[in-house]
């Protein structure tokens, strides 16, 4: 029995990851840019190595970049 993620998934599934993962890359992107400029090297690798469906990268954004 062969498995095809591919014919499970219904379209509106696949436009739901499709979003998710949309949002992900777009507040990962957004977190790393201001990380990288304020030299905390720290929070670039933590956000690039987790996960978190861009919870992290607005918590990020929110409270711990350094202010100017």
């Amino acid at each position: 029995m062969s498995f095809n993620i591919m014919t499970e998934l219904s379209s509106i599934q696949i436009s739901l990851l499709s979003i998710v993962i949309l949002w992900s890359i777009i507040w990962k992107g957004f977190a790393m840019w201001k990380a990288a400029r304020n030299n905390q090297s720290a929070w670039f690798v933590a956000l690039l190595v987790i996960n978190t469906v861009g919870i992290l990268e607005i918590i990020y954004i929110s409270y711990f970049q350094k202010k100017t």
